[in-house]
């Protein structure tokens, strides 16, 4: 993202600002090495032999259209600053390039090398390049943002007077950074990742000067809606609120000249402090307090200074302090291979300064009272057996015997044993297919509230107790978790919501993506159910589906019964007209108990199975509190690995300071792939990265972009603010087809063994790569290259076939690029495992467990199953049945083996078939246990 931000490579000023928003940090560090480089040529010209002084040459034009496309970047950076680009802007245009080269080298390097070790500003005489390249300062640092319009004397002043008030016994230094206007102070959050806090005063105009990029400017008037407010009062708080929206782990502080004690008492939520102008050495303590409070990792701290004390192990743990390794004869290449603090690190004591992970109270508790605090949840808790186990101790805390829950029969295999383990009546939800990839999507939320309704018509609804769904899928696509939830809701006020974000964990930490999270939905309708607007816009549709129903009875001839449902008395309202209104709950009866699993290890920084359980529950001490410390204790281990619980403690500090940075990065690199593979012409000859217009059908979508991201930041908050369903950017979805490779061979035998490139998932004709946080700019150069050699093999293979091996390649694409037996829904539950014919739950307790009886079960083999599916016998499942792709049960216990089904198995080419006797076949119930 960014402003007027022309490519370094561009050929003339009409490109300038083209750039995509989302490559701000690119774009800055690519400006910066490229003016390096060109600056060095100029030096290396103006060196002759002969005496004389030689004039200065002319700037080539891409350096005079690098200079003020960094003048309009670093407006919003303090180092650098504008200041450093203007002065070596002078040196230039003097002919000094040397000097210029000095002052261009050291930034290049720090920017391109995210290194976040700010520099001091330079005292007088100082020379910037030496403060650039400072490294001996080992002092965190961080960037202050002061939005007021001052002049440059009010401004040195204000600098002046806060740098004065450091300190050798400060833990952090900062360095401050001016802009003018309420647009500014949005452009300066986006662009600049640095900035860890902001101070607000009253002098700031609503406007920008700068000269905005096209995407900017539309991504503000979106995001800023109408006219900003006139009142001074009035544009501080909206600007508070905008601010939190972004960035909401910033510190906001306001100061102001006159009266703050009237404005305290009404802006204590948007700000951290309030002072007046005179305060600086309050503000300056406050600025350093709150980074210091996020950059507490105090479990984490704990383990440290374990390892340092010396102490005698009496107690569990022969490794503990390296004990049985350190002066081992035979093993002592262990310690040499993960290092002395590892082992130091290893106890199983829940003293000195440690804690117990089932009943914290200390160093681990205050550690997941920060979790909650920066995922946004009420309430936060660590596992270290990754999120499986999360996932069964959320329904095991919430499910007893009986209870029906809607679930995805796409969501990963955890939740389908969790769900036998409770006893739940599990009623299987079909997301849509994409056939021709092998995979599914998402769940409709028609799909969603259709099921509902069918269990009101049954009389069942009460028995409804959890909606579980998996945001996002494996593949990317992400749900509108906010109206799922309150659509729901407006149906069954007290349905409790899982959210299996395993792969989501980062998505929390950016603007865009966060609104699609489970925490940040579950905020957002709390403060909708507590508006009085939104209370009289639930009455007015009330009002409206009431008198449809009554239309509707009366057509009927009032034969019809009010049978409940969204809102008393619209009975008579047809299930096909709340399917296609957008409906909302009674703010007054609706409760809000959500819950979301998290896989840290995949998505964040965390050692492996490092996981965690967010809740936001309203309801959570009255009715879970207790089943839930059960449930918690029946599933996690009493000797948790410390270094896992740390790991997530850090994990948790590190994207409250730069997960921001980190998120937008690694989206972008994604869109700089997709943009490789769509250019290269070798590479477009034999791949394709499925866009949104493969991966989700249109009656799923408002906009019509493929890639959003790579139309800009507008563009993808327009989709994901608008569409049922979006794609994560950072999933990429390579289309294999035209190789004649199948998807487990290309990962296998061609990425993992030729190249080292590790990938997570196929299907028949693709695969998925996934960028993250850890992704580098030169691993992403890698991988277009392995593809390019890639592409260059097959051609070259092509090229040397004869008539009949071209023959035979034209038959495996057009195996891999035609429609496969389609993706099987769930079939249904044996009649005996059922409640009733009106509802579709089944009781895969009680089939898993009839499995157990002598003589119960039978195994067939995949051509005499067949035949006798096909004869009209009624074979069902006695186990979990999950191939590796697509990597969820395809059958489970008590289910019905189908034609389609079988069909599709034999169609699988995986290597990998849990559930799946190889030799002996299905295992089948045959009904003839003994008790």
């Amino acid at each position: 993202m960014g402003t007027s931000t022309a490519r370094p490579n561009a050929h003339d000023d009409s490109e300038a600002g083209s750039e995509v928003p989302s490559s701000a940090w690119r774009v800055r560090a690519d400006a910066w090495e490229f003016l390096g480089y060109a600056v060095k040529q100029l030096a290396a010209a103006s060196v002759r032999p002969a005496a004389g002084v030689r004039p200065p040459l002319e700037l080539p034009r891409e350096v005079r259209r690098m200079l003020p496309l960094l003048e309009r970047l670093e407006m919003y950076w303090a180092s650098p600053g504008q200041h450093y680009v203007m002065e070596l802007r002078r040196g230039l245009e003097a002919g000094d390039y040397a000097e210029a080269l000095s002052l261009i080298e050291p930034v290049a390097r720090r920017v391109a090398g995210h290194n976040h070790h700010l520099p001091e500003p330079a005292a007088d005489g100082e020379r910037e390049a030496e403060r650039i390249d400072d490294t001996a300062e080992t002092r965190k640092r961080f960037e202050v943002l002061v939005i007021d319009d001052v002049s440059s004397a009010d401004r040195e002043a204000l600098q002046t007077e806060l740098l004065s008030q450091r300190r050798p016994a400060d833990a952090f230094n900062y360095e401050l950074v001016f802009v003018p206007s309420f647009e500014d102070a949005i452009v300066a959050i986006l662009l600049n990742p640095d900035i860890q806090a902001c101070v607000l005063r009253p002098g700031f105009v609503p406007h920008s000067k700068q000269r905005l990029s096209r995407d900017v400017r539309s991504f503000l008037d979106g995001f800023l809606g109408k006219a900003l407010p006139q009142r001074p009062l009035d544009r501080i708080l909206s600007l508070a609120e905008k601010l939190g929206e972004l960035r909401p782990e910033l510190d906001l502080y306001l100061v102001a000249g006159v009266g703050i004690e009237e404005l305290a008492g009404s802006l204590t939520r948007q700000f951290r402090r309030i002072f007046r102008r005179q305060d600086g050495l309050e503000l300056h303590l406050s600025l350093l307090a709150g980074v210091a409070e996020r950059y507490e990792a105090p479990f984490f701290q704990a383990v440290q200074h374990y390892s340092r004390k010396p102490a005698g192990v009496f107690h569990a743990l022969p490794v503990s302090r390296g004990g049985s390794v350190i002066h081992s004869k035979w093993i002592n290449d262990l310690g040499e291979f993960y290092g002395l603090n590892l082992l130091l690190a290893e106890t199983s004591a829940t003293s000195g300064g440690l804690d117990s992970l089932l009943d914290p109270h200390g160093s681990l508790k205050q550690a997941q009272k920060l979790a909650a605090r920066a995922f946004g949840a009420r309430k936060s808790l660590f596992v270290t057996n990754g999120t499986s186990t999360a996932n069964k101790i959320v329904h095991q805390s919430i499910l007893a015997p009986g209870d029906v829950v809607l679930v995805d029969r796409n969501c990963h295999k955890s939740h389908h044993y969790a769900l036998m383990l409770a006893g739940a009546q599990v009623s299987y939800l079909d997301a849509y297919p994409l056939n021709d990839y092998s995979f599914y999507g998402a769940v409709p939320l028609e799909s969603i509230k259709r099921m509902l309704l069918d269990y009101r018509r049954a009389g069942r609804l009460h028995e409804v107790k959890m909606l579980a769904l998996t945001n996002c899928t494996f593949d990317g696509i992400v749900y509108d978790v906010q109206r799922v939830m309150e659509e729901c809701l407006a149906i069954k006020p007290d349905l409790v919501f899982l959210w299996d974000e395993a792969w989501f964990a980062f998505a929390g930490f950016h603007h865009i993506y966060r609104r699609r999270t489970a925490m940040a939905s579950a905020r957002s309708l709390e403060k909708s159910f507590a508006d009085p607007a939104y209370a009289r816009r639930h009455a007015e549709q009330l009002r409206e589906l009431a008198a449809a129903g009554a239309a509707r009875g009366a057509a009927s001839g009032g034969h019809e019964s009010d049978d409940g449902g969204p809102v008393s008395g619209v009975g008579h309202v047809a299930d096909e007209v709340l399917l296609k209104t957008r409906l909302l709950p009674d703010p007054a009866k609706a409760r809000l108990r959500v819950y979301s699993t998290q896989s840290t290890h995949k998505t964040l920084t965390s050692l492996r199975q490092g996981s965690m359980i967010h809740i936001f529950d309203q309801d959570f001490g009255q009715l879970n509190e207790e089943s839930f410390r059960e449930a918690y204790m029946t599933h996690t281990s009493t000797s948790p690995n410390y270094q896992i619980l740390a790991s997530l403690d850090m994990g948790r500090r590190q994207v409250e300071f730069e997960g921001y940075e980190l998120v937008q990065r690694q989206a972008d690199l994604a869109v700089s792939i997709a943009h490789a593979v769509a250019r290269h012409p070798l590479l477009k000859k034999y791949f394709r990265v499925l866009g949104t217009k493969d991966l989700i059908p249109g009656q799923f979508r408002e906009t019509n972009r493929q890639m959003p991201l790579r139309d800009g930041l507008a563009a993808m908050s327009e989709a994901w603010e608008r569409d049922e369903f979006v794609v994560d950017p950072s999933r990429l979805t390579l289309h294999i087809g035209l190789t004649g490779v199948d998807g487990d061979t290309f990962k296998h035998d061609y990425l993992m063994d030729k190249y080292g490139i590790q990938v997570n998932k196929t299907s028949r004709n693709s695969v998925l790569f996934m960028t993250n946080i850890g992704t580098s700019r030169s691993a992403v150069a890698y991988l277009v290259e392995v593809l390019v050699k890639l592409a260059e093999t097959f051609e070259d293979e092509q090229s040397g076939l004869s008539g009949l091996g071209q023959q035979a390649r034209r038959a495996r694409v057009a195996a891999l690029t035609s429609t496969p037996p389609p993706l099987p829904d769930f079939s249904r539950f044996a009649e005996r495992f059922r409640v009733d014919a009106q509802t579709p739950d089944g009781n895969m307790r009680e089939a898993y467990f009839e499995s157990y009886k002598p003589g119960a079960c039978e195994y067939f083999s995949a051509a005499e199953l067949t035949r006798r599916v096909a004869a009209g016998e009624e074979m069902v499942s006695a186990s979990f049945v999950t191939p590796y792709p697509p990597g969820f049960p395809v059958l489970v216990p008590g289910q019905v083996i189908t034609e389609e089904i079988l069909a599709f198995m034999s169609a699988l080419d995986t290597r990998e078939i849990h559930g799946f006797n190889a030799e002996r076949g299905f295992r089948v119930l045959t009904g003839g246990g003994v008790a």
